[in-house]
């Protein structure tokens, strides 16, 4: 930018004797230092470079005009703050007919009051991670190693908001029109990964302090298996996965010399779920994110290791308590499992009567309109996580893992444009580019680490075409095969926001929100196009998200019926826990978004009790999902255990069976399981309006 010339100022050389007026100034925090003249010729400097400027000679001008005018208003003898001095330069800046620069000294001086802001709110985090961690996870623990690690996330994520993201993308977050997940890992490595338990057990793997071999005997195999997800956990922020479980254990039994007994397989699966529970992971913070997908291997021996999850799953930890890991994900197929003369019906069978006592498995389904060209190869996550398509390499589930997930605060659309339906897909467009940069953002950053960076996840060869890799490569060649995930949440509350009403009222709500999310995936689809890399829509599980979208758009917009007066927005396309219907009319609504979302998705029906003696609703209801073209489900129900004497059941207050008043209380989140007092106050709010979903009389 060219600058016009200024006319020189009288006394302009004798700059410094001016300053002599204002030996000091006061800063924000009350501390008063020396006055530095050069500090303002730097940052008008700094601001015209920001636009194309040069001539640092106009800046010291500037500076000159700003003196004069704080000598004008200031009375002798006070000490001017530095407010005041920013101030005169703003309006010296505009009236000299700098308007580019003022504005780009605007918005640095906003950068740096929200950087001051941001350390002055870590140390409030900080304070209230001492007397006890954050509930933004459900699974992290209240230890010293937690505190020091959410402490350490804290600063992490005020570096990146105020030094490495682009501006446009910090105040994306900030102001809550979309949430950067995890932002404390932005640079430092991915989200999730399917492991390729198969390979890693055949080739054997190195967890940094010398090789371990092949496995000879199963409980070796399980106790390995338990290590890669623990050593992997450490390297990455989100879950750890076996996509073929059953299938790779059976591979690997078989050539064993001596082919073990079942009762040798079910100590090896009890030790393993053992060992899941009670692991820790990321300094001690937390037990691995584990789920082990398996049901369709039909060999003897893929069938003996799936009994002995499901069993040992059932019979429990050392005093009969509820495994909270891993997630078991039972794959469900037609002509392998659903059918009474299907050779793994029986293990089908099993499931329901685990899931009945324990909520696990969930069931993924396998002839899905969206999963049956890939036959049993797809795997999901406890989270609900789905990694199948791929732009440059085979379409597989082992050896890849979502690399980064945004979401967008749907609610806020539609805010923004008053409910007109006529502007909110344009809002929403605008909003979805800012996503999609984001990851872009993020992926490249990512991009740049070094194979060394990850010594586990990539220095073992565990992400696709890792092993095409050397220690000082940059690791972009192997996450290119990640996917990068743009979710959502609170569609229930923004068709109420368009039309009054949401999905699970009537067939106008439903379509227009069909509409809505086929939408988003449309665009979405072209971003992958545009960028060359697997862009995906992903049907958010909001943990501690869906409490903060909600609050800010409540400070922001007021109380709105329907919509922000609840602490909590409803997760993703899920029709809101508090609405009463029919089990069936919620999996057929639900269930048209499940293709829609190819990065992952979820749905529940909520029981009033355990189902331990009523399977075959369990089997309806499995049914059902199935046939309204679902991809993965579950089933919700209150769990109590008692501390004191195992007792389990829905208890009011006491156990019935002892008296005591030390209860576990058993419930699911984002899909794992936890207990509820480690849910944060949106999600025990929440799960206090849920409403069971009923089966009408008759039916």
């Amino acid at each position: 930018m060219q600058y016009s010339a200024l006319p020189a100022q009288e006394g302009e050389s004798g700059m410094e004797q001016e300053q002599k007026i204002f030996r000091e100034i006061r800063k924000r925090d009350g501390r008063v230092v020396s006055f530095d003249v050069a500090k303002i010729t730097d940052a008008i400097f700094k601001a015209a470079k920001a636009v194309g400027g040069s001539n640092r000679g106009i800046a010291e001008n500037l500076t000159a005009q700003v003196i004069k005018t704080l000598q004008g208003q200031i009375p002798k003898g006070v000490i001017p703050s530095v407010e005041e001095v920013q101030d005169a330069v703003e309006v010296a800046l505009i009236e000299n007919g700098h308007a580019r620069t003022a504005k780009a000294y605007i918005l640095y001086r906003d950068r740096r009051t929200r950087i001051r802001d941001a350390k002055s709110d870590l140390m409030d985090v900080v304070k209230e991670i001492l007397v006890e961690t954050s509930r933004e996870n459900a699974n992290v623990s209240n230890s010293p190693s937690a505190k020091m690690l959410q402490i350490a996330g804290a600063a992490s994520r005020m570096y990146y908001l105020s030094n490495l993201l682009p501006e446009e993308y910090a105040r994306a977050h900030e102001d809550g029109a979309l949430h950067i997940h995890d932002l404390d890992y932005y640079s430092k490595t991915l989200n999730c990964l399917q492991i390729d338990l198969g390979r890693l057990l055949q080739e054997g793997f190195n967890t940094g302090y010398g090789y371990i071999r092949r496995p000879k005997r199963i409980a070796s195999a399980a106790a390995q298996a338990a290590i890669i997800l623990q050593s992997n956990q450490n390297d990455m922020f989100g879950g750890q996965s076996f996509p073929h479980f059953d299938r790779s254990m059976a591979e690997l039994v078989r050539g064993f010399d001596k082919t073990p007994g079942y009762g040798e397989i079910y100590q090896a699966m009890e030790g393993l779920i053992y060992n899941l529970n009670t692991m820790h992971s990321r300094a001690g913070a937390q037990v691995p994110f584990s789920s082990l997908n398996l049901g369709t291997d039909t060999s003897e021996e893929g069938r003996m290791i799936t009994k002995a999850v499901l069993e040992a799953f059932y019979s429990g930890l050392g005093r009969g308590e509820s495994p909270i890991f891993p997630n078991v994900v039972f794959r469900i197929k037609k002509g392998v499992n659903l059918d009474p003369s299907d050779p793994n019906y029986d293990l089908y069978r099993l499931a329901l009567k685990v899931t009945a006592r324990r909520m696990n498995p969930t069931y993924s389904f396998m002839d899905s309109s969206f999963n049956r060209e890939f036959g049993d190869e797809v795997s999901y996550m406890g989270c609900r996580t789905r990694v199948i398509g791929n732009r440059h390499g085979a379409a597989v589930s082992a050896g890849r893992g979502n690399v980064a997930p945004v979401t967008l605060n749907l609610p806020r659309v539609a805010l923004d444009c008053r409910g007109r339906q006529d502007q909110f897909y344009g809002q929403l467009d605008r909003l979805m580019k800012t996503a999609a940069r984001q990851l872009l953002h993020r992926f490249e950053v990512l991009a740049g680490l070094k194979v060394r960076d990850l010594p586990f996840l990539m220095g073992q060869k565990l992400y696709l075409d890792a092993d095409k890799l050397g220690p000082e490569d940059t690791i972009r060649e192997a996450i290119k095969h990640g996917t990068l995930a743009i979710g959502f949440i609170g569609l229930a509350e923004t068709l109420h926001l368009l039309i009054g009403k949401h999905h699970g009222e009537d067939d106008e709500g439903l379509t227009l929100g069909e509409e809505i999310v086929t939408h988003m995936r449309k665009r979405i689809d072209g971003f992958a196009d545009e960028y060359d890399l697997n862009f995906t829509l992903v049907a958010t599980p909001a943990e501690g998200l869906a409490g903060r979208f909600v609050s800010m758009d409540r400070e922001r917009y007021g109380v709105l019926p329907g919509v922000t007066d609840k602490s909590y927005y409803t997760n993703s396309f899920h029709v809101p826990v508090n609405y009463a219907i029919p089990v069936a009319d919620k999996i057929a609504a639900e269930g048209r978004f499940h293709s829609l979302c190819n990065a992952g998705h979820i749905s529940y029906t909520e029981l009033e009790a355990p189902p331990m003696h009523n399977l075959e609703a369990l089997d309806s209801i499995l049914r059902q999902m199935a046939a309204a073209d679902m991809g993965y489900g579950g089933i919700n129900f209150p769990l109590d255990e008692c501390r004191f004497c195992s007792h389990s059941g829905v208890f009011n207050g006491q156990c019935p069976q002892c008296g005591s008043s030390d209860i576990r209380h058993i419930r699911r989140i984002t899909g794992y399981l936890s207990t509820d007092d480690r849910f944060n106050e949106a999600k025990l709010k929440e799960l206090y309006d849920r409403r069971v979903h009923y089966i009408p009389a008759g039916k």
